[in-house]
């Protein structure tokens, strides 16, 4: 199964279990609002503007992900998240699929899973890491990104030290920030959720 299905079905059992009101790290969401971001994504293609771009597009995203939220009953926001795009869009296409849900779905995955008490960080497959670390340099320019004064440097921490593309300059400048960690931990750092990446940081 690809990993952007199998982590849409752990994220659906997730939102589940824990119910409409909990916390998540997307700060002022509730598990009910993931739900119903992920429904608007997958079933609006008019709010891809406001997400992607922000500015004049967000209002209308946002004024979607409001009506959605508290017109449909929970139960039917995860079962919607669960079940995906519809057939007719291309999202639901399997290789768009793969391009753009496989960092979004690990990503809200972790945003509920690490809200939660004693959460742990997860060892994912190095193939599953391998995936996610072709996500980092996009998702170190999005609108949510973490922004660093000067250049950023990303290095991962689950290979061997010099291993051929295990090291990215993002952007460049003085001081240089170097963000150390598994692939999952450094594209959660570089999307915005610093408080709980486990990376080590160091400035030069």
């Amino acid at each position: 199964m690809p990993v952007s299905q199998s982590e849409r079905a752990a994220l659906a059992d997730l939102l589940e279990q824990l119910g409409p009101e909990q916390p998540t790290c997307c700060a002022g969401w509730t598990t009910r609002d993931i739900a119903a971001h992920l429904v608007v994504r997958d079933r609006r293609p008019d709010a891809m503007p406001g997400l992607a771009l922000g500015g004049p597009f967000a209002a209308w995203t946002a004024r979607l992900h409001d009506r959605t939220r508290s017109a449909r009953a929970y139960g039917r926001l995860v079962a919607d998240v669960r079940s995906g795009p519809p057939a007719w869009l291309p999202t639901a296409w399997p290789a768009l699929d793969r391009v753009l849900n496989t960092a979004e779905m690990v990503i809200h995955h972790e945003d509920v899973r690490r809200a939660q008490p004693d959460w742990s960080p997860r060892n994912l497959p190095r193939s599953v890491q391998d995936q996610l670390w072709k996500q980092v340099p996009f998702l170190a320019r999005g609108r949510a990104a973490t922004r660093s004064a000067g250049g950023l440097f990303v290095r991962r921490s689950d290979v061997p030290d010099g291993a051929p593309g295990s090291e990215r300059r993002l952007h460049d400048g003085q001081p240089t920030t170097t963000v150390t960690g598994a692939p999952l931990e450094v594209l959660l750092w570089v999307s915005g959720r610093p408080d709980v990446a486990c990376v080590d940081l160091t400035v030069d």
